[in-house]
């Protein structure tokens, strides 16, 4: 286990922790975004680990790291991603077209005009060049492939960032920012925006809050691996082992992470029944890992309820 204070910018559970703090939220998301931008931010509100749940329980949903609205502006999803498994990679751009349908569907109120939807910008932070082309910027848009000059603004864009490119001519600030999000150090902040930066780092590493929940999200993903190989062990006695395990893995990993949010919750006060039913029927792996998130942070179950 990585200890806390050895975490970078581009680890889910810091980043999530840094932009969700109540004092340094919302700036430190505002440095970040107005620098990979290059432009002054207005009015943002700001919902990490925001959870747009699919249409029926056993339909993909999506967490994302930082939400962010900006008030009469655009929307802004940012993932700093540090898994390079080539599946996950080769996968990105469906991930990020998922997403933006995601966001759009639930943008737009029945009876509203399609022109009023808000722009979308969905921005990867990553460790490993999705592209392998070196570059530290790959931005995508829409358009015409017959006539490619042909104006078509749809109002969705992906950014695609490196953290370790060098071609293309990148800002120097961008290339600071990236930088010091993959070795978040003090010796990396270099400008006086990332010692601000740096400084909120510290002491969200620092808040006593933060690292009571960073040890309980270790050892409850600890748990559940436990509770899934235990399971897949006895019904690979019927099934075949290697078989048994992996279907043992997977389901032990969802109820267990079911289980661990009601846990989580119980001690926090009584759970509705609603609520209850809403945790106990979802089977998507990666909504359940963001409200185990979200329930390990919380102060009572309102909260949680209120994140969901």
């Amino acid at each position: 286990m990585r200890q806390l204070e050895e975490l970078n910018l581009v680890d889910n559970f810091l980043v999530n922790s840094l932009t969700s703090h109540k004092v340094y939220g919302e700036p430190a998301a505002r440095c970040i975004l107005e620098c990979i931008l290059g432009r002054k931010l207005g009015k943002i509100k700001v919902i990490p680990q925001c959870i747009v749940q699919g249409e029926d329980t056993d339909k993909h949903g999506i967490r994302m790291d930082v939400y962010l609205d900006e008030e009469d502006g655009e929307l802004f999803d940012m993932e700093p991603d540090n898994n390079d498994g080539k599946e996950d990679v080769a996968a990105l751009p469906k991930r990020a077209r998922f997403y933006h349908a995601k966001l759009d569907a639930g943008s737009l109120k029945a009876g509203e005009k399609y022109s009023i939807l808000r722009n979308v910008v969905v921005i990867f932070i990553t460790t490993y060049d999705p592209f392998s082309l070196e570059r530290m910027v790959y931005t995508i848009k829409n358009g015409c492939i017959e006539v490619p000059e042909l104006p078509y603004e749809d109002g969705a864009r992906t950014i695609f960032l490196y953290t370790q490119g060098t071609k293309g001519n990148p800002p120097e600030s961008l290339q600071e920012l990236l930088h010091y999000m993959e070795y978040s150090s003090e010796e990396n902040a270099k400008t006086e925006n990332l010692q601000r930066l740096h400084e909120m780092v510290t002491a969200v590493k620092r808040d006593g809050k933060v690292g009571l929940a960073y040890m309980k999200s270790f050892e409850i993903e600890e748990r559940i691996m436990e509770k899934g190989i235990a399971e897949g062990k006895a019904i690979g006695l019927a099934e075949g082992m290697e078989k048994g395990i992996e279907k043992g893995i997977e389901k032990g990993v969802i109820q267990g992470k079911i289980n661990d949010i009601l846990d989580l919750l119980n001690d926090l006060g009584e759970i509705p029944s609603a609520l209850k039913e809403q945790i106990t029927s979802q089977r998507d792996e990666e909504t359940l890992r963001a409200w185990l998130k979200l329930a390990a942070k919380a102060e009572s179950v309102a909260e949680f309820t209120k994140q969901i």
